[in-house]
């Protein structure tokens, strides 16, 4: 049987935490900034942990060894 490989995109975007979520940065902040509201740039800023549900689907199928 093959070793699973980490999806070399989920690479570059999921980092785990210590005990074991997913800290991902935030969308919506490449292009378009000035029609976007102050209130959502500012909560956008830095990294943030996914959701439960999704987290489930990145270390089950994109980072399997993580």
């Amino acid at each position: 049987m093959p070793k699973m490989k980490t999806k070399s995109g989920a690479k570059k975007r999921f980092k785990l935490t210590a005990s074991g979520r997913v800290k991902v940065g935030s969308a919506f902040l490449n292009h378009g900034m000035r029609k976007r509201p102050q209130k959502m740039k500012r909560k956008a800023r830095g990294t943030m942990i996914l959701a439960d549900a999704d987290a489930k689907i990145v270390k089950k199928n994109y980072l399997p060894n993580g």
